[in-house]
């Protein structure tokens, strides 16, 4: 591995559903200065859009099933290779070792980062999520909660609970993720290129990252 001195870095950011990953990457980003692509965003402002990547994105959601690899390997790729030649963090891609062999041969990635947080602790974490739902903004009730009950902060608009996040929703989630997404965890280890952070909490696994990150690139200064 590089030293802190580099200038390019192309990491992927994983782990099951509720386990943290947008927390971390915006860590991550803010203290590291990488450019972030999380497909989800990406997905819902193409479903948004109503373009064709996106409304068979769409069908293949209501049906609880993973987006097809042909239609997520186009849709990430193809931005990644619009950002152009820059250091980024790559948050739900691959999730599936034929989106992660795709990306190898388009994109040089240094590294992936594996978040292992127990699921019995992602199921407390998740039945207490809350979201606004044109935004994305995500409440917990115990950990960020809104500051008027049900209510968005920004918008005043009403929080729903999504479908998904529904305790037998989400013991499917992360069934389907056991069954379809950690051999990627396999992949990226076989080519020694995995490194992973264990705990319950993302104030816990973060500095661990951090230290991680300050061996192969300098963290911003921030004012």
């Amino acid at each position: 591995m590089q030293s802190a001195s580099r200038a390019l870095l192309r990491a992927v950011i994983m782990g099951p559903p509720g386990s943290g990953k947008g927390t971390i990457s915006s860590r991550i980003v803010r203290d590291f200065g990488l450019k972030y692509l999380s497909s989800g965003d990406l997905l819902r402002s193409q479903m948004t859009k109503g373009t064709g990547a996106g409304m068979a994105a769409k069908e293949s959601i209501s049906r609880g099933e993973l987006v097809a690899d042909n239609v997520m390997v186009d849709l990430i790729i193809g931005e990644l290779e619009q950002m152009g030649n820059v250091s980024y963090l790559l948050d739900g891609f691959p999730r599936t070792v034929t989106q992660a062999s795709a990306l190898d041969n388009r994109q040089n990635i240094d590294f992936a980062v594996n978040l292992d947080v127990p699921f019995s602790t992602i199921k407390e974490r998740i039945q207490h999520r809350w979201v606004h739902a044109p935004s994305g903004r995500v409440y917990h009730t115990q950990y960020n909660p809104p500051k008027k009950t049900g209510v968005d902060d920004i918008t005043g608009e009403a929080l729903i609970q999504r479908p998904d996040d529904k305790p037998e929703a989400v013991s499917q989630r992360l069934e389907l993720y056991r069954q379809q997404t950690e051999p990627v965890l396999g992949h990226y280890r076989s080519q020694s290129k995995l490194h992973e952070f264990s705990g319950t909490e993302s104030n816990v696994i973060y500095p661990m990252i951090h230290s991680f990150f300050s061996t192969i690139v300098t963290p911003v200064t921030h004012d």
